[in-house]
């Protein structure tokens, strides 16, 4: 397509990539894990996994679209007719995970106002149960769908309504948006790092969280309670990938817009390691805070960790009750995580509606207006007291089944199908340095085997035990396996729907 839209600068291609790999998951999905896979250990393993998998995967990612010119779907299908199945699969598991970071999204939208008069007093966890979820505890069965969450469904309104907004025209809007959506963060990031690690009692955290347990990196045969390092590099790498929006059709759609003069493997190295800052930055912030929680309430740091939403609209707000002018740092706070939220949320969708414009021949805004319509239908059952639980486990099976899918898919098509000497040629042919067939090793080789072996790992842990605190099996295929099958096949009828007519 020569008349293909393109990024109307380098900074915001950049910006805009940075935005879509940096999210939640960098505040709180982060710090959570290095801390229980050996603090600095975990730095080192994720570090290693970033350069050996992550920053060439990013490579592959810019290059695909940016040769075939066209999103995941037609960029899979010129290489071969019959993979376009396998970038709507791409862009499909995107568009599931985009579903629930806007719920996420919502939440944020209602603790933002819930900060002015800090709504949730001296009891947050019984706040976010009983006010935001309906619930007196936590349903000990998830089947149980719960009342209907108005503030909610709000909340979810004037996210996807941010979203539409910052997707509306294309790349056109995309970049500008980037400037305040990436820097806004970072500016509060400081601020939260500054106060973090200069209160009462962080230091106790912030030990935690860069003193390294070494032997954890290569203790393959842990003591019971131990972590071994097969979880620890699994962490590792399955961070890396989820971090950096790679297997999701984004980077691929976001290469497609790219000029002839944006450097491939540069902007690959600037992207992965401000990915990884962001990360490691925002850990400070998150362990002096908890260092300072831990030390006010006279409890050994482990009892006051949590991840996911815990973390967020639990411990957080108590940390921010403890905070000088409280009612500032949790409005501010709540800003910061809408805006890490949005970013990837509009490159997902970004990803989808520029597949649907590639195939069906759409416009921006219908294109766009479609893909949010469904997003918002789709979102509805997070929306209900027990839609925290169902998040959870969509979370798990997306990002680790469908990711590592997707992420092997493209490391067998294009390492060995295309073959990826082929590809290293047009990397290099377009940036400023070189990659070697050392890069070639890592797509054909080293990413599909520890790929193989986590799916391997997984699945053997998943036949030992359900996943999560519920241990229903039922639930893990229904909301689980039966998901991946559904995107599998919509993604074969979408591949076989005949395709644009002007």
């Amino acid at each position: 397509m020569s008349n293909r839209e393109t990024w109307s600068n380098q900074s915001a291609f950049v910006l805009a990539s940075i935005g879509s790999a940096i999210g939640l998951g960098n505040l709180w999905r982060f710090p959570y894990v290095c801390y229980e896979f050996g603090g600095g250990a975990f730095l080192v393993a994720y570090m290693f996994c970033l350069i050996v998998a992550g920053i060439p995967l990013l490579m592959l990612e810019f290059a695909i679209g940016k040769k075939m010119n066209q999103a995941a779907p037609g960029a899979f299908a010129a290489v071969n007719k019959h993979l376009e199945w396998f970038g709507w699969f791409a862009v499909g598991i995107g568009f599931v995970i985009c579903t629930y970071y806007s719920a996420i999204m919502s939440y944020c939208v209602n603790y933002f106002v819930y900060s002015f008069g800090l709504a949730w007093g001296d009891d947050p966890a019984a706040f976010f149960n009983e006010r935001v979820l309906g619930q007196t505890n936590n349903p000990d069965q998830p089947w149980e769908l719960g009342s209907f969450r108005w503030p909610l469904f709000l909340g979810l309104l004037v996210a996807w309504a941010l979203i539409l907004v910052c997707v509306w025209k294309g790349t056109r809007t995309v970049g500008k948006v980037v400037w305040v959506t990436v820097l806004g963060p970072w500016a509060l990031l400081i601020l939260f790092v500054i106060r973090g690690v200069t209160l009462d009692g962080a230091v106790g955290g912030l030990s935690y969280y860069v003193t390294p347990d070494w032997e954890t990196l290569w203790n393959f045969n842990p003591a019971p309670g131990e972590v071994g390092a097969h979880r620890l590099w699994l962490a590792a790498i399955s961070q890396v990938f989820f971090s950096l929006t790679v297997g999701f059709g984004v980077m691929i759609a976001y290469g497609s817009f790219m000029d002839d003069k944006t450097c491939i493997v540069k902007n690959s190295w600037i992207i992965g390691l401000a990915d990884a800052l962001t990360a490691i930055v925002g850990g400070f912030a998150v362990f002096g805070a908890l260092g300072h929680k831990a030390a006010a309430d006279g409890v050994p740091i482990e009892q006051v960790v949590e991840s996911g939403p815990g973390l967020t609209f639990v411990t957080y707000p108590e940390i921010i009750n403890g905070l000088p002018f409280p009612n500032l740092f949790g409005i501010l706070f709540f800003v910061m995580l809408s805006l890490l939220a949005i970013d990837s949320a509009f490159s997902l969708v970004e990803a989808l509606s520029a597949a649907v414009r590639d195939k069906f021949g759409f416009t921006h805004r219908k294109a766009n207006l479609v893909v949010s319509i469904a997003g918002l239908a789709c979102g509805m059952p997070y929306m209900f007291g027990s839609g925290m639980h169902w998040l959870d486990i969509v979370d798990h099976f997306m990002n680790f089944f469908g990711l590592s899918l997707v992420v092997l898919g493209t490391c067998l098509v294009i390492g060995w199908y295309y073959p990826a000497s082929i590809m290293r040629q047009f990397i290099n042919d377009r940036s400023e340095g070189t990659i070697s067939i050392w890069w070639d090793i890592r797509i054909q080789l080293f990413i599909p085997a520890a790929i193989f072996y986590m799916l391997g790992f997984e699945i053997y842990e998943r036949l030992q035990s359900a996943y999560g605190d519920f241990q229903l099996r039922g639930q893990e295929f229904a909301f689980g396996w039966a998901i991946l099958i559904l995107v599998f096949l919509a993604s074969l009828v979408l591949a076989r729907t005949s395709t644009r007519t002007t």
